[in-house]
């Protein structure tokens, strides 16, 4: 959706308006919301949810992401906004602000996404796009972030001050959280873990496999399910999934056992490396890797090799709400009166 210029007069009345919106929500304790409202976009679909003030669903809708249609895409979104509220009976120009966590980075000022792997975002005004589009305020955020804060609040890392969240999947990528909101910087990319070069290389793995991102090396190469399975071919000549791979270690394989641990071991310096940064309470692990249990048992067995004064007590558990902590963190991104006073001044 092609934004107006910033001096056109429809611009203007679409920027008075949600500035008219946010002083309604947060002015007028009458009309404060007392819902949720959380999207997840993926590229392949796009997911949103509403949550009461306890964090229970109320409403849950998906659809396919349009395919490269930027527009479509915007379309869809608002759409989806208006059909959960028509459905929960909230009046035109009453609905809640919305979260919105979308793949890649936002450019801190200009608000552009860059860095997706949904190509169709780059450079797009996206947060500023639906705050026309739908009337009101909008908070956006990496979806990683989103996955994160989702197990902060009410997930598997519910009362730690700080939680590291990462996603295992066709990617690796992970946020921070603490006291109950995600940690951002100037840049833009904070939490961007897994385009970090994996620490204490080892003997057949430097320099790493090339990245997307234009290195060589990142943790994401080695640690996501996509890496877990190409190093195998790489390695054996055999096409397998990382799911695959697991199955064949359960059976006895000696050669997926290995493989296993190779990966267990990474992992846990990867960890490490954020323990000896960060030294968050708790890691949650989310994404299809994470559902493999020897995980919880066996990289935490590696951190103190890694762990500078080599100790490590940081629990490493699997996130509670599965594949639905992106869009219920989405939802969290705004706070509501009656939340922790930090959460409500961030």
């Amino acid at each position: 959706m092609a934004a107006a210029g910033p001096k056109s007069p429809g611009n203007c009345r679409k920027q008075e308006r949600a500035a008219g919106a946010a002083r309604r929500f947060f002015l007028n304790p009458e009309q404060r919301p007392t819902m949720r409202i959380g999207i997840d976009l993926g590229g392949t679909k796009i997911e949103i949810i509403v949550l009461d003030r306890q964090g229970a669903t109320l409403a849950r809708r998906r659809v396919p992401t349009p395919q490269g249609d930027y527009e479509g895409t915007i379309r869809a979104m608002i759409e989806l906004v208006h059909g959960v509220e028509n459905e929960l009976g909230v009046k035109p120009g009453e609905g809640p602000p919305v979260g919105v966590g979308a793949p890649g980075a936002i450019s801190p000022g200009a608000g552009f996404m860059k860095c997706s792997n949904s190509v169709a975002l780059i450079g797009k005004p996206l947060e500023q796009d639906l705050r026309q589009g739908l009337d009101r305020p909008i908070r956006l955020a990496n979806d990683a972030d989103c996955f994160a804060l989702s197990e902060a609040v009410d997930g598997a890392g519910a009362g730690q001050r700080s939680v590291f969240g990462v996603i295992l999947g066709t990617g690796a990528g992970s946020g921070l959280v603490v006291a109950g909101r995600p940690v951002q910087g100037p840049n833009g990319v904070a939490g961007e873990w897994g385009h970090t070069c994996l620490p204490w290389m080892q003997e057949g793995e430097w320099p790493g496999p090339a990245c997307y991102c234009g290195k060589r090396g990142c943790v994401e190469t080695f640690v996501s399910g996509t890496g877990m399975a190409r190093l195998w071919d790489e390695q054996t000549g055999e096409t397998l999934t990382s799911r695959d791979i697991a199955a064949r270690a359960d059976q006895g394989d000696p050669r997926a056992i290995a493989h296993l641990e190779r990966y267990e071991n990474r992992l846990a310096r990867a960890l490490a490396m954020v323990i000896n940064i960060f030294d968050p309470y708790c890691i949650v692990l989310g994404g299809g890797v994470s559902n493999l249990e020897r995980l919880y048992k066996n990289v935490p067995g590696h951190l103190p090799k890694y762990v500078y004064a080599g100790a490590a007590i940081t629990p490493i558990v699997k996130a509670r709400h599965g594949d639905s902590s992106g869009v219920r963190g989405a939802a969290w991104l705004w706070p509501l009166e009656g939340d922790p006073a930090h959460w409500r001044n961030a």
